[in-house]
Formats: structure tokens, C-alpha cells, sequence
């Protein structure tokens, strides 16, 4: 007996993502799968009578979005109704800023915290970062924590000072700044490891809190085409990231949600085990007392590995680098000797640990030193306990180098890159690191060729998960602001670039036999884009809606 699809689209271009990058006019999805692609005459004659049929007039659909590098519940919790939205384009200057903050303080009881997430001071008309003084004509009794768009950054106020403490005597953590005014008093922006001074006083989230986050993620992820994604890093050691969104609790809820069918996406976990400045001995703890969720369906939530920081050792550093960036700041650090020896010994035993247990690593490195640095232990890891295929890889790999890349290649490891990040700091990246550097930076088109199936990702809520953005920026490589191209050599086409949302996220998943591509036995998960993408200019894409998007080979979201 025949089965009839559940859905069908016909009459649209269908990216298939397959290796051929084949493209089809028509899909068609039963019980949770794809069962057949072709011509538009021959999956219409599959219908039955409870067939949902859907024209797609001439749009595209593509294999279900997979951002791979995405803050899930962070994401969810820094965004209207639970924290206030400064990102650009709803801020663009100090007094946007400051009317969120004034309209919150109205309906917030007095004393308790205003949040609120994304500001950009670069993009700012008035050309500087706010200060506490503005902060306390808007909101002088609430305590206020801003977190800005690449979480290196927090903005409080006076209060918000007073409740923890700060002042201009309080010591900073290494590599972390209290900003100070003309009169040597803390401004209210912490920098780097200062923010801890601030962060530690919020009030840690509830059960219900962080459950309201993660199910706001997926709604918003959906309106955006987004079915997979990959939480970066939960568990113990995420107590102090993200305002405690990173946490033990939240991998519980993630868990609970799975179980009782509540959690509408496909999730993979990486584990937290230590914070930003944890050592081998920290690993190893963290290891035998890992609280992985147990009883849950792996197509829906699967603990994948451990995430480290390369270049959080010592922490409260962005960058762990060869030779100082010229336009210095940044948190950079450049060691020389006995200290990058120290550094990298930490480094390689961390690796050593976590892959002799079995897990895969993503490994958060920006800086060409670090990357080598965490490139040069995988391979050692490797050799000294041969795996097969455990699939490490480099988180945000800005900086990676030639012989690195060659390296990634030969064993199989993997690069999960930022193009939406590219875009947003690719300006300010040309002055900070010099011309040629910025120009390089993210090389999807070297690493490509090298043989690495790169990933990209949205860093959510460092960027917004607006896929279109990011395939926008690894076909232009242009910047924000000036509209100008920055490394045009290591542009990609089309194809490689929504790869890097569908098939070879999946491969960085372990899923590419059953997810990633609309091929008939693969996962019913499909984005619909409001128009044809093969006929967009590149340029007009970001700002090309999503029109529907199926999960599990249902309707989750539609403006058809």
C-alpha cells in the first residue's frame, strides 16, 4: 500500500544541498522525512486527499537552516520580553539607548535590575560609548546591566556600581578594565574579566526564566528558517557566561523539553565543564562528574563533546596572538618563551583529556597563535590515542593560517566560521589588526580549498541568526559600514555557502547520513526563502524574508 505525503511544495526551486548541488521544482515530506524530490507534475501526482499541498510560486526552499554555533537560551533571554533589545537597527544612537531604558524603569519595580543586550558603539551617531551618567537620568533607582554586542563589554549604572561594589580602589581581574571618567571614578563600562565584578550580583535566572528563554530561541530561530543549532557550551562551567544562561540548569531544561516533545529543533550540546580560565586539572574533574542528559531522543537534543578556550588561559584575553595587532587593544596577548610553553602544555593536556574520553572538542580560538596552538594539539591528541573520526574543530578561526588549515584537512577536523561577525566588525577590523590581516580574516575560501567542510554561524546573540546575512558575507566579504571588500580572493560562490548552513553543519553534528540536504530518507526540515535565491543580488539577500519553515515535516512558521 501506497502512502501519501503529509506535504508536498511544488512549483519552486528546490536547493537540494546534495553533492551535486542539485536543484529540483518539487519536494515531498512523509512522516518526518523527505520521500521524494523531482518535477513539480511528478510529486503532485503523489497527493492523496489529506496531502497538504503548497505552491511556492517560483521560492526557494533549502534543507532546514543549521546554525551550528548558536547561544541558544542566551539568545532567547536577551531579547524582548525578558531583556531589552539594543542591537542595531532598533538602537542607533545614545537616546534610543536610553528611552528602552526609561520605558522599562516605569513598569519595573523599583530596585529591581533592567537588562538588556546588543549595543554597538561603533555604530552609535554620537560617535562614543554611553556612560552611568546617562544611564542615571533614565533610571536612577533601578540597577542596570547592558551587555554589548560581542559580550566583552557591560554598561551599568550608578546604582548598578554601588550594588557591587565598584569603585575606583576595587582590583580588576587580569586583562579586565573598569572605565574610568575625568575624575578617575569608574564610568560604568566593564571590560573583558571586569564584568565578573558586576555579573556576579544579577540574580541568578529561575527554572521558568531559562525554560521562557529557550522556548523564545526557537520561535525567534524559526521566523528565521533556523531547525538546527548547536548550544556552544553548557553545563558547570557556564554559571558566569551570559548572565548564568550557560549553566547546569539549562542543559536540565533543554533535557526536560526534549523528553516531553517541547523543544521544536534539533539541538546539539557542547560541554562546559570550566569557565574561560580553567586548567587540565579542571578538565579532569569536570569529566567524571559530567551530568549528561540521559533518555533523550539524539535527533532532537545530543550532548556531542566539550568546548574549550584556547585563549582564555589566562582568561579576560580575546586573542592569543603572534605579534600585536597595530592598532592595539582588543585584549590581544602576545607571550614570548617559557610563558607560551606554559601556555601551550595547559593547552595540549586539556585537549589530551577530553579526547582520550571519547568527545568530539570545539575549541574557541581567535588569534593566529592560539589557533595553531589548538591545531598542533588535536594532532597531538590524535597520535597519541588514534580515534576514528572524532571531528574537532576550531571555533571562530579568524586567523588560521596555511599550515594549520593543511593540518585540519589530513585529520579530518573541522572550522566553524562567522561571516555575519566578518560583516559587522569588518571596518574596525581593518584598522585594529592592519590591511592584510583584516583582509584575510575568516578564510572560508583557503580553508575550503584545503579540503575542510567549513561551518558558519551566527554566534547568536553576538550577531542576529540571520543566515541570509551570513551567506550575503561569505559571497561579498564586504564591510557594514563602508561597503567595501575586504579579502575578495577568499569569497565563495552560492553553493559553498549555504553548505555551510545545511550539509557540512550536519557533518560537524555527525548527522549528515540523516539530516543537512533534501534527499529522500533525510530529516522533513525545510527553509522556504520569499523569493529565488539564485536570482537575489547578493546584497538584497539579508533582507529577504523567511516564508516558511518546516520542522520534522511540520508547519512551524509561514506567511504564505
Amino acid at each position: 500500500m501506497t502512502v501519501s505525503p503529509d506535504l508536498v511544495l511544488l512549483n519552486g526551486e528546490i536547493l537540494t544541498a546534495d553533492p551535486a548541488f542539485t536543484t529540483a521544482r518539487a519536494v515531498a515530506l512523509t512522516g518526518g522525512a523527505v520521500t521524494a524530490v523531482g518535477t513539480t507534475d511528478e510529486i503532485a501526482a503523489l497527493a492523496g486527499p489529506r496531502t497538504e499541498v503548497i505552491d511556492l510560486r517560483g521560492r526557494t526552499a533549502l534543507p532546514g537552516i543549521n546554525d551550528s554555533h548558536l547561544h541558544g537560551c542566551a539568545f532567547g533571554l536577551s531579547r524582548p520580553p525578558l531583556a531589552l533589545d539594543l542591537g542595531y537597527p532598533a538602537v542607533r544612537s545614545i537616546a534610543d539607548i536610553l528611552a528602552a531604558v526609561r520605558d522599562a524603569a516605569a513598569r519595573t519595580p523599583a530596585g529591581r535590575w533592567i537588562r538588556g543586550n546588543g549595543w554597538d558603539a561603533a555604530y552609535l551617531t554620537d560617535g562614543r560609548a554611553p556612560t552611568r551618567h546617562d544611564l542615571d537620568a533614565v533610571a536612577p533607582g533601578h540597577p542596570v546591566y547592558l551587555q554589548d554586542f560581542t559580550g566583552h563589554l557591560t554598561l551599568t549604572n550608578t546604582r548598578g556600581l554601588e550594588l557591587a561594589g565598584i569603585t575606583a580602589d576595587t582590583p580588576v581581574p587580569e586583562g579586565g578594565v573598569i572605565h574610568t571618567d575625568g575624575t578617575g571614578a569608574p564610568n560604568g563600562l566593564l571590560a573583558e574579566g571586569a564584568q565578573g565584578l558586576l555579573q556576579r550580583h544579577l540574580p541568578a535566572h529561575t527554572r521558568d526564566e531559562i525554560e521562557r528563554g529557550v522556548r523564545n530561541a526557537v520561535a525567534a530561530l524559526h521566523r528565521e528558517g533556523i531547525t538546527s543549532y548547536t548550544e556552544p557550551g553548557l553545563g558547570p562551567g557556564g554559571t558566569d557566561l551570559f548572565g548564568g544562561a550557560s549553566g547546569q540548569l539549562t542543559l536540565d531544561v533543554y533535557a526536560d523539553l526534549a523528553r516531553a516533545g517541547g523543544l521544536e529543533a534539533r539541538v546539539s550540546v557542547l560541554l562546559l565543564l570550566t569557565g574561560m580560565s580553567g586548567s587540565a586539572a579542571d578538565i579532569a574533574k569536570g569529566l567524571a562528574e559530567a551530568e549528561i542528559p540521559q533518555n533523550v531522543d539524539p535527533r532532537v537534543l545530543n550532548v556531542l563533546g566539550v568546548k574549550l578556550f584556547a585563549d582564555g588561559i589566562p582568561p579576560n584575553k580575546t586573542a592569543w596572538v603572534r605579534e600585536e595587532y597595530p592598532g592595539g587593544g582588543f585584549g590581544c596577548l602576545c607571550v614570548h618563551g617559557e610563558a607560551d610553553a606554559l601556555r601551550v602544555r595547559e593547552l595540549t593536556e586539556m585537549v589530551r583529556l577530553a579526547h582520550e574520553a571519547g568527545h568530539q572538542l570545539g575549541v574557541h580560538v581567535t588569534g593566529d597563535r592560539a589557533i595553531d596552538a589548538v591545531v598542533d594539539a588535536f594532532e597531538a591528541a590524535q597520535a597519541g590515542h588514534p580515534r576514528d573520526d572524532p571531528r574537532h574543530y576550531v571555533i571562530h578561526a579568524d586567523l588560521v593560517g596555511p599550515q594549520s588549515l593543511r593540518k585540519l584537512a589530513a585529520h579530518g577536523f573541522g572550522a566553524n566560521m562567522n561571516p555575519a561577525i566578518k560583516w559587522t566588525i569588518a571596518d574596525a577590523m581593518a584598522e585594529l589588526l592592519g590591511p592584510e590581516r583584516a583582509a584575510y580574516q575568516w578564510p572560508v575560501r583557503s580553508a575550503l580549498d584545503a579540503g575542510i567542510p567549513v561551518t558558519s554561524s551566527s554566534d547568536a546573540p553576538v550577531t542576529h541568526p540571520n543566515w541570509r546575512q551570513g551567506v550575503a558575507a561569505m559571497i561579498l566579504r564586504e564591510g557594514k559600514v563602508s561597503g567595501r571588500p575586504y579579502g575578495p580572493e577568499e569569497r565563495v560562490g552560492l553553493a559553498d555557502a549555504v553548505r555551510a548552513y545545511t550539509v557540512h553543519a550536519a557533518w560537524q553534528d555527525f548527522a549528515e547520513e540523516w539530516k543537512g540536504s533534501l534527499e529522500p530518507g533525510k530529516a522533513a526540515d525545510v527553509t522556504v526563502l520569499d523569493g529565488t535565491l539564485t536570482e537575489l543580488d547578493p546584497h538584497d539577500l539579508p533582507d529577504v524574508p523567511v516564508a516558511l519553515t518546516v520542522f520534522d515535516g511540520r508547519v512551524v512558521h509561514s506567511t504564505l
